[in-house]
């Protein structure tokens, strides 16, 4: 988790910043894959951990993942059961979330940033099952007979 929120600070030349937030996919895709690796609480330390990183505003991450969360939760409650297609979706729906409120939060209104925030949530969503697999591929343990 830490390791994915470090790859932002990688020196990536681009025109456009479109660097998904790998920290938070990872953080999604561990709670959609195995709720109980992460106590309710962590994602307040993660996004903190995040927010240092990455420069947004100090809190920013803690609420927005932390919001995420417990949306995943709530929605986890709901749900009979899910698949891959619903998993995308809700991470999605948190990814755009927290982008669009970091944005919000961190930039002024008046800033023409609106193109480049587009191009970041499709190109994470486009992402997240990659990031979902690789997670998954983690959590692989064989049986043994």
């Amino acid at each position: 988790m830490i390791v994915a929120s470090l790859l932002n600070t990688l020196p990536f030349v681009a025109t456009i910043p479109i660097l998904p937030p790998f920290g938070l996919m990872v953080l999604m895709s561990w709670r959609l894959l195995r709720p109980d690796v992460f106590a309710p609480w962590s994602p307040l330390l993660l996004g903190l951990f995040n927010d240092l990183v990455s420069g947004q505003p100090l809190g920013s991450g803690m609420l927005l993942w932390t919001l995420c969360f417990l949306a995943v939760d709530v929605i986890d409650s709901r749900l009979v059961w899910r698949n891959i297609w619903y998993n995308w979706l809700i991470a999605a729906g948190a990814i755009g979330f927290c982008l669009s409120a970091g944005r919000l939060i961190a930039t002024p209104l008046g800033a023409h940033v609106d193109t480049a925030l587009l191009l970041q949530i499709i190109v994470s969503i486009a992402l997240f099952p990659a990031v979902f697999r690789i997670c998954a591929r983690l959590d692989y343990r064989p049986r043994k007979l």
